[in-house]
């Protein structure tokens, strides 16, 4: 089998970049491990930026997001009684949109199948070969079969854990990481969200975080030690303690219901430099991983796609190199400010173990100082909503 780009991994990242260089006419093959079925499953984020809802909207896949979507104008962040309110639309003139990843997945997959590109699922031992040559190739199995494909460029969409990083020889890669002392309990349920915009909640029972999918199902979020594990966790517990980080007057209005699903997460920030060796390129979290605090994770992938496929189109259709070859270096300008981001949203709003009373304090200022300054509240949204390309 042939392609002009060989895309590892068929999450979002994958998908969109694939569906961005069929409609100009560059070939792919989308090699995943897990089943249809499985990566639809998969639990993930909710608000896209701006700019990622313009690019699914140029790939030809905003149709349903659009009539479907929320889009929000702010959100709100608490300490304890404290409820500030940043509002994007007012301070920037950009909103974002509460659409969750497993519809923009589904609906990059309708896409995908409209136009005939070939995705192979189930697919297990991908090695890459020649990366750093003028002729990579692919060697995996499927069913029990060992097969080939050969490729002018090869995409690694496989996140943290794929093939694609590790293919990069450790003298040629440079690994940044801050592993966080918790993790994030989050449950989801059948149920009206608490607010009408989401609410990240500094308290001092913890952390919390009052999110949604729709207008009838909500995703909710408590800080929990690493330690934890989910069958601790009755659905009882996690109300009672999501109840008791939110405002008086969200938690004593807020409806309850079972839970439909409920995972633990841990938090951690990661960057891999390059992203570029030879003919493979990293996207999304084959390359980095944000908590998910400040809202970047699916977002900063769409940023990686955006850099990435109009140099891949370039290189394929008109031997120009210039966008590949800048690729790396660009993307990382945009990884590190959302890694700035991440990092900041999280120790403003998270309890650290260990931490002194001069700590709380300090959240205390820094949320107080939100509230006064519209100058402080500006630069969150601008980081929120999401910097330029």
């Amino acid at each position: 089998m042939k392609a002009e780009v060989a895309i590892i991994g068929g999450g979002p990242s994958g998908l969109l970049l694939s569906q961005l260089l069929n409609k100009a006419g560059v070939a792919t093959v989308i090699l995943e491990r897990a089943s249809r079925e499985h990566v639809l499953s998969r639990i993930r984020a909710g608000v896209l930026e701006a700019g990622t809802v313009a690019m699914l909207q140029e790939a030809g896949v905003g149709d349903r997001m659009a009539a479907e979507g929320l889009p929000h104008d702010g959100c709100f962040l608490t300490d304890d009684e404290l409820m500030v309110r940043i509002n994007f639309k007012e301070l920037t003139g950009t909103s974002v949109m509460v659409y969750g990843q497993t519809e923009v997945t589904a609906d990059l997959y309708a896409a995908q199948d409209a136009m005939g590109a070939t995705i192979v699922h189930g697919v297990e031992d991908v090695v890459i070969h020649d990366a750093d040559s003028s002729e990579p190739y692919i060697e995996y199995s499927v069913g029990g079969e060992r097969k080939r494909l050969d490729c002018a460029y090869v995409a690694g969409c496989d996140g943290f854990h794929g093939v694609s990083r590790k293919t990069i020889p450790e003298d040629k890669r440079s690994e940044f990481e801050r592993v966080y002392p918790f993790g994030w309990l989050g449950v989801l349920s059948r149920t009206r969200p608490a607010h009408e915009e989401l609410i990240y909640a500094n308290s001092s029972n913890g952390f919390a975080l009052a999110s949604m999918r729709s207008e009838t199902l909500s995703r909710y979020y408590v800080q929990v030690p690493l330690s934890d594990r989910v069958d601790e966790w009755s659905d009882e517990r996690f109300w009672t303690t999501l109840k008791s980080c939110l405002p008086s007057e969200v938690a004593d209005h807020m409806e309850t219901g079972p839970s439909i699903e409920k995972s633990i997460a841990p938090l951690r920030s990661f960057v891999s430099e390059p992203l570029r060796w030879g003919r493979l390129f990293l996207v999304g979290d084959a390359a980095h991983i944000v908590p998910p605090t400040g809202a970047k994770g699916l977002n900063l992938a769409v940023s990686d796609v955006h850099y990435l496929y109009q140099a891949l189109i370039d290189a394929v259709k008109k031997g120009d190199k210039t966008g590949i070859d800048s690729y790396s270096e660009r993307a990382l300008l945009r990884i590190w400010k959302a890694m700035r981001f991440s990092w900041q949203m999280t120790t403003m709003l998270h309890q650290f173990d260990g931490e002194d009373s001069f700590a709380a304090q300090m959240r205390k200022a820094t949320l107080y100082h939100l509230s006064q300054s519209e100058t402080a509240r500006r630069d969150l949204a601008e980081n929120y909503i999401g910097l330029p390309f």
